[in-house]
C-alpha cells in the first residue's frame, strides 16, 4: 500500500495499517459473528495481493471499504500518534 489507512482498535484508539499484511492480520482477527460481504471480499483481496494476484492498491480500497462500512476509519493522525498493531511489537508473529 502507497499511503497507510488509519483504523480505530480497542477502545477507538489509532492505529495504522501499513500494508496487505496487516490489513489481512485485522481481518482475521475479526469476530466471526461480525463477518460479512464487506469482510470477505476485503479478505479475498488481502489474499490475492499477497499472492500477487492484484495490486495491494486495490486490495486497500477494499479494506477501506470494509473499515467505512463498519465506522473504524479513523481521522487523519500523525504516524507517532498512530501505535502500529501489536503484531508489529510482538517478534513471535512476522
Amino acid at each position: 500500500m502507497k499511503k497507510p489507512v488509519f483504523i480505530l482498535v480497542g477502545l477507538g484508539f489509532p492505529a495504522e495499517i501499513r500494508g496487505v499484511m496487516d490489513a489481512y492480520r485485522h481481518l482475521c482477527e475479526w469476530p466471526v459473528s461480525l463477518r460479512d460481504s464487506a469482510h470477505s471480499l476485503a479478505m479475498k483481496a488481502c489474499g490475492a495481493a499477497l499472492r500477487g494476484e492484484i495490486e495491494a492498491e486495490t486490495a486497500r480500497g477494499l479494506f477501506t471499504a470494509f473499515a467505512n462500512k463498519h465506522d473504524l476509519l479513523a481521522p487523519e493522525v500523525t504516524v507517532s500518534a498512530a501505535p502500529r498493531l501489536r503484531h508489529d511489537q510482538d517478534p513471535r508473529i512476522r
